[in-house]
């Protein structure tokens, strides 16, 4: 590209894209926390109270606003690739805010999820707005795995073809997708799924280890639309296709974990 090129003055636009994920995750984030109970004070300092001498009310939950956002940011991390390589302008300083814009929306913000949704499943249990914060503290093991995950990503050249580990971005929308499985789901198991805390610590460890594992994962980026080629990808597409229209915001862990199957049942064939 020579200095006189149309794109030279357009290749900061990848990085307003990546910007702009690293927004929707600060916004996921503010979401993520306006959740639950808050006191009502007047102009005196008293509490106020309801009807009923309740001094709090019960604001609407957000979280699931936060799971949309924590989407919207994936949208931009897929486009801000795509434009850097549409206007040449891929580079070492592009790839390294990419990740640090990945770590606040695919692992901070999935971390506050997690966060939250253990003081809800306490909150079930006796007393259990009392639990102790070192219960709550493993939720931010996510963070933690996918800030490994992207920075170990960085450093080796070698997964260009092929992910070792999941991608932080997959982690991150397996995580976002449940609040809206919680809030919108017909399904009283998965409900009662997702208010055990059990659930959540076993989900906090798999997570956490499929990102720092060194699985050999699929990397979905097309070099040809060959059917040959991309048996593997093309077989996702139709699971994900048919789960959406089937299982709703299910589909996207249900997508995920058919992400792992498929790679592993085609890692000799990977390219």
């Amino acid at each position: 590209m020579t200095n006189n090129s149309p794109l030279r003055g357009l290749r900061g636009i990848p990085n307003l894209f990546t910007l702009l994920n690293l927004f929707f995750g600060c916004l996921a984030i503010v979401f993520a926390t306006q959740s639950g109970l808050l006191p009502v004070y007047d102009d005196s300092g008293l509490a106020l109270t309801d009807a009923t001498g309740n001094q709090f009310i019960n604001l609407p939950e957000k979280i699931w606003l936060a799971s949309l956002f924590i989407f919207a940011a994936s949208v931009i991390d897929f486009l801000d690739g795509f434009v850097a390589r549409l206007f040449k302008a891929t580079s070492d300083m592009g790839k390294q805010l990419d990740s640090l814009a990945d770590v606040v929306s695919f692992g901070v913000a999935p971390s506050i999820i997690v966060y939250q949704f253990l003081r809800l499943c306490y909150a079930q249990q006796q007393d259990g707005l009392d639990v102790n914060f070192l219960w709550l503290l493993p939720a931010f093991i996510i963070s933690c795995a996918a800030a490994y995950r992207l920075a170990r990503f960085n450093t080796d050249a070698g997964q260009s073809d092929v992910f070792k580990g999941l991608p932080a971005p997959a982690a991150g929308l397996v995580i976002a997708s449940l609040p809206l499985i919680y809030w919108f789901s017909n399904e009283l198991w998965m409900i009662k799924l997702l208010l055990s805390k059990w659930f959540w610590y076993a989900l906090i460890v798999l997570i956490s280890w499929l990102m720092v594992s060194n699985l050999p994962l699929i990397n979905l980026k097309f070099k040809d639309y060959s059917f040959k080629k991309n048996m593997s990808k093309w077989l996702l597409a139709v699971i994900a296709i048919a789960s959406a229209i089937t299982l709703q915001w299910a589909a996207i862990p249900v997508t995920i974990g058919a992400y792992i199957i498929v790679s592993l049942l085609f890692k000799n064939k990977m390219v």
